[in-house]
């Protein structure tokens, strides 16, 4: 071979960024089965090239019964390959080319599950969005896209790889939009002290296109983990809702003990207490009634996110709700248990310290006669009570109405009305004057 075809494979190795022996084992591959494709060939035959002195010589050994090679190899290089060996010859390499670089793009980005990159956004359609990152297209399905973004074409956008498959026609990059790590890789971006490490995001919860909440701790006590990722006049946490076109961003200290993280986690809703129950897993919050609404959030957003970033049940409650509860546990209930009546098939009441089972009737029936008997007991209070004050009555109405009389009929008629015998011997003696001194004027 001539030296013009060691430039041109090291010239073809520089362009496509395949290793030079990696294009040697491809040509070999190509003569040998350009050799198997002449009359006369060998069966068991193979390719050897030297790097130096770009000789070529092929090789080849018998086989036995079996099918084993035996003996020793001998040289069975042809003078011409031929037309045809020559055009097999051209498409294998060709083919082996293509192997090579899908070989290649794929362990460019084999290790690379969980990181980030930037790609043109080349066609969007209801299935999926297609990234030119380059060298390889990335796959964005419609179900990690944030709903409501609309990704505009020739436009750069950020994504999280999720996963890189091998497949016949090269590597097959999924990347995402939705995914919480995108957020952690975004602040690593723009935050150094993320990246250096000295600052940990060490929860994430996210509800893409509405909301993240995420908790940051210092590894340094200098350092401010929450000002540091927000930076000055927030200028490097705006650069990540830039990114994420608008989503809200809550960043909050995060804290070893429960009780504090979970308070931290509902921000910016002021929180009273919280209660832990580790066997149920369980954080009940309890706020001011004025601060209820904050704490759950539009639709619950805010309690969800601060249960998926702690790892709590977060239930939270009122001053109120938890007044009301206390309150009701104070109450003496009737022990038992409703059970159906084999005899009857109706639901009885069987007290647990035990006695006859009552049914739904009569306990009814029970209820309505011990509020009657109750209704009894308040009427009899008020006849006793009532009896000294309709005397009393009658003996003011005769002293006091007395002196009304001349004054005119009119308060004497209404007001006597209850007074019997002895109230209307007094009016027929008052009213005489009265009609005497009324019929003149009446003329007049």
């Amino acid at each position: 071979m001539n030296p013009e075809m060691m430039e041109a494979l090291q010239a073809l190795a520089t362009d496509r960024g395949i290793p030079i022996d990696a294009l040697f084992a491809a040509l070999a591959d190509a003569l040998e089965t350009a050799y198997k494709r002449t009359p006369g060939a060998e069966e068991f035959s193979w390719v050897t090239i030297d790097p130096d002195t770009m000789e070529i010589r092929v090789f080849a050994q018998n086989l036995d019964e079996e099918g084993e090679p035996v003996g020793e190899e001998f040289d069975v290089t042809p003078k011409d390959f031929g037309r045809i060996a020559a055009q097999t010859a051209r498409h294998v390499m060709t083919q082996r080319i293509r192997e090579a670089e899908r070989d290649l793009k794929y362990e460019e980005y084999a290790g690379r599950e969980g990181d980030i990159v930037t790609g043109m956004i080349q066609q969007t359609d209801a299935r999926y969005t297609l990234l030119d990152l380059g060298r390889v297209e990335a796959l964005l399905p419609q179900a990690e896209q944030v709903p409501y973004e609309r990704p505009e074409a020739n436009t750069r956008l950020k994504a999280y790889i999720v996963e890189v498959r091998k497949t016949a026609k090269g590597p097959q990059i999924v990347v995402s939009r939705t995914h919480p790590g995108l957020i952690k890789r975004l602040f690593e971006l723009e935050v150094p002290e993320i990246a250096d490490g000295v600052v940990e995001i060490k929860a994430c919860a996210r509800e893409p296109g509405h909301r993240t909440k995420i908790a940051v701790a210092s590894n340094d006590p200098n350092v401010d983990p929450v000002g540091a990722c927000v930076g000055a006049r927030g200028a490097r946490v705006r650069m990540v809702v830039n990114e994420l076109r608008g989503e809200k961003i809550d960043i909050v200290p995060f804290s070893e003990d429960p009780v504090d993280f979970v308070k931290k986690a509902l921000s910016p809703a002021k929180v009273n207490d919280v209660l832990i129950d580790e066997e149920t897993g369980t954080a009940t919050v309890i706020v001011p009634d004025y601060q209820l609404s904050l704490a759950i959030g539009k639709e619950g957003q805010n309690a969800r996110l601060a249960a998926r970033m702690t790892g709590w049940r977060v239930d939270i409650k009122s001053e109120t709700q938890i007044a009301e509860e206390a309150a009701y546990a104070d109450v003496d209930w009737a022990e038992g248990e409703w059970i159906v009546d084999e005899g009857s098939g109706e639901q009885v009441w069987r007290p647990a310290e035990g006695g006859p089972a009552v049914s739904a009737g009569e306990w009814v029936e029970a209820a309505v006669e011990e509020s009657g008997d109750a209704a009894a007991d308040g009427e009899d209070d008020v006849v006793v009570d009532e009896a000294p004050a309709a005397a009393d009555g009658e003996d003011d109405v005769v002293v006091d109405e007395a002196p009304a009389a001349a004054d005119g009929e009119d308060a004497v008629v209404v007001d006597e009305a209850p007074a019997e015998a002895e109230v209307s011997a007094d009016v027929v003696v008052d009213e005489a004057p009265a009609d005497e001194d009324a019929a003149p004027e009446v003329v007049a």
